[in-house]
């Protein structure tokens, strides 16, 4: 048996660690009595010096619940002495570790049956999990233990049982080693042809667990279905048996987020998620990933021509308002003249008041504060549009507006007069923190949304931030390396890289953002930065031709997935890493008309077919890269001098519904161009501009005019008509 008295902790390095972090959530718990670690090999050395275990805490800036653990638990002197003299305590910001977050939260979710954070997981020194939950309360619950229980729990185990604790442990790692095996992808691998009907079974599922009454799949909690909603839209754009189907859902969706408290109705921009099914009850974290897929969402759904559920003159609004909100609440302007030309993480969904959290406080309103804010009259009739009454729907302190369905006629002119009043009255309010790391995907989220909804809308405002943001992400997140393939970084903090390498859904989005931007602004350096970080993805997430999530760089993180990196193929907050990287390599081999590129792409969409019948719901960007492998996709070169009539067809084409459409746009000067479509492209013979068309590399003849060009995409990519 093993003494049950654990070595005292050091004194060198044994306080708490994370005052200089660059996390924000890490600077969070700077000040708790806990003798917090960040995630490294100095922190796992000092549990095997010491022979304890090692408690892995993860959470990140604006969760909730984070909070409420860190109040009860981490701030308790006592509870701290405890983890102190008996564990090594780590804690991780799961945006800034992704990786770290991946593995640990399979492993809590095959030992405990749930996932979430705050994820609490415990280690051996050598990084294999052996027993974990999530939120933890400090007194018992029916069905949970206390935190100081599972503490004591875990250290009995580790002194009488410590055998079986690390052969089960061992165990464990083998069994996520197998799962991961299962999903691996050789690129090399025989690539997948896909099958149009493969697409319209996958709506047939979705629509069995569609929500029709109040949108959305399933019951609550109900997050947006950002990735499921790409794919419908795309689906809806072309002719097929589903067409109605997939359009149907997707507005229905979007029309029941854009009227509920799930969007801020004041300031515009979405929620993390909804707690109840009707979107009425948004968990309040407002999310940079959420906000740019949403954005991009809405957008195409303009594009599409809108629906019988939602106008597109409605989704405008929502587009327009969720952008405005992303420049002005999210992107880092000359204040932090550092990071200018980036976008935050989140806002935080609590808002701390005379030091206690609040959960959503800043958003919520009873009857009075409302007639407070705009006088008897319009604050009684504000509150009845809006949902609110004299018992909160979230606590005590109110409810969320939430109108439930469309504004119109007089209950329209009434809220447009009000919510500037309203919004300033609420300004005045104590505000959520933002967390201000950088994150090369998210941003590279957010520059495609830009990009697309400002071409969309109109609206070069929003093409000037989605510039900005892609040349913060060149020059402070991209490293091109002098010799082999590039380095991306996945964080950046006051205008500097941080951290660990990009993941494979970093590099992707990354790429995904730079080639939107490419389409629409025609600048060739944008397509040649995309390329370059798709080779470097390829060279460093696929060294042996089996593509990964990550590189593997923690030996711990290693170790705790049985020596196998994985690859998820499931969405989760944001797609994929896989799916995207498929969108990326499909999009660039129309560009180039590799045919390697193409290859690749099918050899990860080779996920998809167990996948339809059995969780479309979690693969929808899989299945809208496969929907524009079907399309073809088009790939389009419009070409000529700079002027009006080329800005039309250009324009026309940004616009076009047609899945997966390539847009490239030259001169056609005679020199060479880095976009291989262009080569060969000339203007008309009279100098004008036209535009070139091709579906798997055969070219139709060039058009000139908007109205044949238009005619031309509808026979060449089977689109529906509007």
């Amino acid at each position: 048996m093993r003494t049950a008295q654990p070595a005292e902790q050091p004194r060198s390095g044994g306080f708490n660690a994370l005052g200089s972090e660059p996390s924000a959530y890490l600077r969070q718990h700077a000040d708790n009595p806990v003798h917090w670690q960040p995630f490294g090999d100095e922190a796992f050395a000092l549990a095997a010096s010491r022979d304890v275990p090692v408690f892995l805490s993860i959470g990140y800036a604006a969760c909730h619940w984070c909070h409420v653990m860190a109040h009860e638990s981490f701030e308790d002197q006592e509870t701290a002495d405890y983890l102190n003299r008996h564990f090594v305590s780590i804690k991780v910001d799961r945006e800034e570790r992704p990786d770290v977050d991946a593995v640990y939260m399979a492993a809590t979710q095959a030992i405990s049956g749930e996932g979430g954070w705050p994820m609490s997981v415990f280690l051996t020194s050598d990084g294999l999990a052996f027993h974990a939950g999530t939120y933890f309360p400090p007194k018992p619950q029916p069905g949970r233990p206390s935190f100081r229980q599972v503490l004591e729990a875990v250290w009995e185990a580790w002194v009488e049982r410590r055998d079986a604790v690390e052969r089960n442990a061992h165990g464990l790692a083998g069994n996520l080693a197998e799962a991961h095996r299962a999903a691996a992808v050789q690129l090399d691998g025989p690539p997948l042809d896909v099958e149009p009907r493969l697409l319209s079974d996958a709506v047939r599922v979705l629509a069995r667990s569609e929500d029709p009454d109040v949108g959305g799949f399933g019951s609550a909690p109900k997050f947006p279905p950002s990735a499921v909603l790409e794919f419908l839209i795309r689906h809806a754009a072309v002719e097929s048996n589903t067409v109605d189907s997939a359009r149907g859902m997707a507005g229905r969706t979007l029309a029941a987020m854009a009227r509920s408290a799930l969007f801020d109705q004041l300031d515009g921009g979405f929620a993390r998620y909804s707690v109840t099914a009707d979107w009425s009850v948004p968990h309040f974290e407002k999310m940079l990933y959420d906000n740019a897929q949403l954005l991009r969402v809405y957008a195409h759904w303009i594009r599409l021509g809108g629906g019988p559920d939602l106008a597109a003159h409605e989704a405008a609004d929502i587009a327009t308002r969720t952008a405005e909100w992303l420049l002005h609440s999210m992107g880092l302007g000359p204040a932090e003249k550092p990071a200018a030309g980036g976008f935050a993480s989140s806002l935080d969904a609590d808002t701390v008041v005379n030091g206690v959290h609040h959960e959503g406080a800043v958003y919520l309103w009873t009857p009075e504060q409302l007639v407070q804010a705009l006088g008897p009259g319009d604050g009684a009739a504000v509150a009845k549009l809006m949902g609110v009454g004299q018992v909160g729907t979230v606590s005590e302190l109110g409810s969320p507006l939430h109108p439930g369905e469309a504004l119109e006629g007089p209950a329209a002119r009434l809220w447009a007069r009000v919510r500037p009043q309203l919004l300033a009255f609420r300004n005045g309010r104590v505000q959520p923190d933002r967390d201000d790391k950088v994150v090369a995907g998210w941003n590279g989220l957010a520059v495609a949304a830009l990009a697309e909804a400002g071409a969309i809308l109109g609206d070069p405002r929003l093409v000037t931030a989605a510039v900005d943001a892609a040349e913060y992400l060149a020059k402070v997140h991209w490293n091109p390396g002098k010799t082999g393939h590039g380095w991306l970084a996945r964080v950046s903090h006051e205008g500097e890289a941080r951290g660990i390498g990009g993941l494979l859904e970093d590099y992707a989005f990354a790429a995904e953002g730079f080639l939107a931007l490419y389409a629409v602004t025609g600048e060739e350096r944008w397509y040649s930065l995309a390329t370059d970080i798709a080779d470097a993805a390829i060279a460093a997430f696929a060294p042996g031709g089996r593509l990964a999530d990550t590189t593997g760089e923690s030996a711990h993180v290693l170790n705790a997935q049985g020596q196998f990196t994985g690859l998820d193929p499931f969405d989760g907050p944001t797609p994929s890493g896989a799916a995207a990287f498929a969108g990326v390599l499909l999009t660039l081999s129309a560009y180039s008309g590799s045919h390697h590129y193409r290859s690749m792409a099918g050899s990860i969409l080779s996920l998809l077919p167990p996948i339809v019948t059995r969780a479309p719901r979690i693969a929808g960007w899989l299945l809208a890269t496969a929907q524009a492998a079907v399309a073809g996709p088009v790939e389009a070169a419009v070409v000529g001098p700079d002027g009006r009539d080329r800005q039309e067809l250009h324009r026309a084409l940004l616009t076009s519904s047609s899945p997966g459409l390539v847009v490239a746009v030259g001169t056609g000067d005679g020199g060479t161009p880095a976009v291989p479509l262009l080569e060969g492209r000339v203007p008309a013979r009279d100098g004008g501009p036209q535009v070139f068309l091709c579906r798997d590399m055969v070219c139709d003849l060039p058009v000139r005019t908007v109205e044949d060009l238009r005619g031309r995409l509808r026979e060449m990519g089977g689109l529906a008509e509007s």
